[in-house]
């Protein structure tokens, strides 16, 4: 069974976060959410999570792929905590995948794994940080090699659904958006 990090920072974006634990979790990938520290999460719209644990409990864990909701401040927290930048940079040596939405790429950045590939963020959050090495694409999912990276909330179902076809294929994602009742 795939395995993904889901983290979770004060003041991320739930509509993020809860559309990526829930189509992951619909697709039978076990999901693990967790708290840069102990307790609930409080997002950036006042909605409370309550991570299954703190990443300090899962650091030396394996995943298949590490997903980073957005938000402000949350993306700005993720940003500056080395444990997310040290795992990110692991999981990549090890040919995993990570993800990121809204302004979390720029945590992706920082970490140094969109050098030399094509990415997307909320509008401003990429291309204001002048990587000469990163291509900043306006679409809704970019996807370069094992780096996958959205736009905001309105993207994050889409988001969600490519992740499980990266993870447990085709059909499985066919199988939950049919589930989801979108639009065609």
């Amino acid at each position: 069974m795939a395995r993904v990090l889901v983290p979770l920072a004060q003041g991320c974006e739930e509509l993020e976060a809860v559309s990526i634990i829930d189509l992951l979790r619909r697709a039978e990938v076990e999901v693990v959410t967790a708290g840069l520290s102990e307790g609930p999460v409080t997002c950036s719209r006042g909605v409370v999570l309550v991570p299954d644990t703190s990443l300090d409990a899962v650091l030396d864990e394996n995943f298949d792929m590490i997903v980073l909701p957005g938000g402000l401040p949350g993306a700005d927290h993720l940003d500056k905590d080395e444990r997310i930048r040290r795992l990110l940079r692991r999981m990549a040596e090890q040919g995993k995948y990570a993800a990121a939405i809204c302004a979390a790429p720029k945590v992706l950045a920082s970490a140094g794994l969109l050098q030399g590939k094509q990415a997307t963020s909320y509008p401003g959050v990429i291309d204001a940080m002048q990587l000469p090495d990163t291509r900043y694409v306006d679409q809704p999912v970019v996807i370069d090699g094992k780096v996958i990276t959205s736009r905001g909330p309105g993207t994050a179902m889409d988001f969600a659904l490519e992740l499980i076809e990266k993870l447990v294929g085709t059909q499985r994602r066919q199988t939950v958006e049919a589930a989801l009742v979108r639009p065609g």
